[in-house]
């Protein structure tokens, strides 16, 4: 991830929290006031996406855990 794709991430996640809407004039406010700079289209990249999903699903989904094979199976290579 990149210096700028983290910063909007934050800024997101501190405007999520406060209950303030997340847009992309936000995004660059808060990311200017720490002294970040980043390319102009990220904060317009993740108010997209703060419109068309939900912040909090985004926050609590859990990757999905994968098994491997030997567990499927019932045993292991070494067993």
């Amino acid at each position: 991830m990149s210096v700028s794709e983290l910063g909007c991430t934050y800024a997101a996640l501190i405007l999520y929290d406060d209950n303030i809407s997340i847009t992309a004039e936000k995004i660059a406010t808060l990311l200017k006031a720490a002294n970040l700079q980043i390319e102009s289209y990220w904060p317009g990249l993740f108010a997209k996406l703060a419109e068309k999903r939900n912040i909090e699903d985004l926050i609590m989904n859990e990757p999905v855990k994968e098994e491997s094979e030997d567990e499927d199976m019932g045993f292991g290579l070494f067993d």
